[in-house]
């Protein structure tokens, strides 16, 4: 692997009759026909901005790099909640989180809940988990799993395997020896080895990397131990314009001038200036950051390489996410939460050997609620009218559907110093509205994101477009009543 200033060195065969499933006591029909096996890789917390293909000064990532240069590249992809557990249960879902229930990290996923692999399953399809899940009850619709409890650790992380007696949240599994991302990659191509049901395999791959704390093999530590790491060009935003919330000196989940000691491996040298500071915060976080990002990066290629000589590519889709986007110390922030781009756009790439165009890239606007609705669509299963998303199969095959969506609704829950938000991101547009619980008022934020792409210009309380406004309100209110099964008579303003 070479890094921008530092350098290291069976298809799966459908056997299937047509039968009747239920599931939560609804009717699907399972298909027959040829389908190919899906690997779904997701990263927790890996943005954009350190992903070469997408254009990264920071680091290269020819593993992950591979998937785009051999399949398709989507630029408009967007999380619904940027935050661990609800996004993941968007993902497994494919509903927004007021209706499957996780609205914030340490809620509990239903059990009884409909999932998307549990249709996979019923479908025909061998069903698998490996690595991070995050949503405290036991995962459904799995033949296999082995899971992290909670967010697992980085050397010696215990690990719930199907069959072991199941405890929520934090509790039980049995120590992995070595760094959990090794061990997950280790364990993914281990149950491709032995997995021999003949039927074509889903196989989830949650990788804990590249999330705090920001601990790695020692082989990494010389990566950008003499040199910065370049400043983003908004690292010096003063906010005006933006929420109060951003603005208040307890930010210490987001703004890199506050953030908390926890977060950072090293510890600061004492006099320094807030300016000094956060640059120094910048410099300590972002290193670790990236020392994981070369790691999974590693691994990705890892995997990659076993199903070249296992003969598994010719047949198997590869998709490759993650959870949520990430700050790069954009506006002097780092983590997610809040409804700006670095923060809800995602990743995503996909090789699907035989439809997808090689080297592709694709600009429609998808979303994770996506992920379940295309999944069942591939196995041929029926999707469920309880999912939010749609399949994006026809954007795979080079096609636009006409009535393709223009907008994406995105609702985040007050936690970690992040107020509460709603809001509307268009193609051009994006409107967000803040809401203070305590003192019940809100506040909006607008941005035309044509002419203002890094979101530093908040036109909201500017602009006397008030027809743009009224627009971009009305369609606000009617996705949330859409979205959240609201009565028709709510109103937002």
């Amino acid at each position: 692997m070479q890094i921008k200033n530092g350098s290291y060195k069976t298809i799966g065969i459908c056997i299937s009759c047509i039968a009747l499933m239920f599931v939560n006591g609804q009717c699907f029909a399972q298909h027959t026909g040829n389908r190919p096996n899906i690997i779904f890789i997701m990263a927790d917390d890996h943005d954009m901005q350190s992903i070469s293909s997408y254009g990264s000064k920071l680091i290269q990532t020819p593993g992950i790099d591979r998937l785009a240069n051999e399949g398709m590249r989507f630029s408009n992809c967007f999380s619904v909640n940027s935050i661990c557990a609800p996004s993941r249960a968007d993902l497994i879902t494919g509903k927004y989180n007021q209706l499957n229930g996780v609205l914030r990290i340490g809620d509990k996923l239903d059990e009884k809940q409909l999932t998307f692999p549990m249709l996979l399953q019923q479908a025909g399809y061998t069903t698998a988990l490996i690595g991070k899940w995050h949503l405290v009850s036991e995962p459904q619709g799995f033949d296999y799993y082995n899971v992290l409890p909670g967010q697992g650790q980085y050397f010696n992380c215990p690990m719930k395997e199907k069959g072991q007696p199941w405890l929520d949240g934090n509790k039980g599994g049995i120590p992995s020896k070595g760094f959990i991302t090794d061990v997950i990659t280790d364990r993914s191509i281990e149950w491709l080895k032995n997995n021999s049901t003949g039927n074509p395999f889903f196989l989830m791959i949650h990788h804990k990397a590249p999330h705090t704390p920001h601990e790695y093999p020692g082989k990494y530590d010389s990566l950008y131990a003499h040199t910065d790491i370049p400043l983003p060009e908004t690292f010096n935003d003063d906010y005006a314009g933006k929420n109060p919330g951003l603005q208040n000196e307890n930010a210490g989940f987001s703004r890199l001038d506050h953030i908390y000691p926890d977060h950072i491996k090293e510890k600061a040298a004492k006099g320094l200036s807030k300016e000094q500071y956060k640059y120094w915060a910048y410099q300590s976080f972002f290193k670790g950051y990236l020392r994981l990002v070369a790691s999974l990066d590693e691994n990705i290629s890892r995997l990659l390489l076993y199903l070249d000589e296992s003969g598994l590519s010719k047949n198997t889709i590869v998709v490759y996410t993650s959870d949520n986007g990430f700050f790069m110390g954009e506006h002097g922030l780092f983590n997610k939460m809040w409804m700006y781009e670095e923060s809800m756009r995602l990743p995503l790439l996909i090789r699907y050997p035989g439809i997808v165009k090689v080297g592709s890239v694709n600009n429609e606007m998808v979303s994770i609620l996506d992920f379940a609705a295309t999944f069942t669509d591939i196995a041929k299963a029926k999707i469920s009218p309880e999912m939010q998303g749609r399949s994006i199969v026809p954007l795979l095959k080079g096609e636009m559907p006409k009535d393709w969506r223009d907008a994406i609704y995105y609702h985040y829950f007050d936690q970690y110093e992040v107020p509460e938000h709603v809001g509307i991101r268009s193609k051009q547009y994006k409107l967000i509205q803040f809401f203070d619980k305590k003192n019940n008022t809100s506040f909006k934020e607008l941005y035309d994101l044509k002419t203002d792409p890094h979101e530093l210009k908040n036109i909201y309380y500017t602009t006397s477009n008030k027809a743009l406004k009224d627009k971009l309100e009305t369609a606000l209110n009617k996705m949330r009543i859409k979205f959240e099964r609201l009565p028709d008579s709510t109103s937002f303003k």
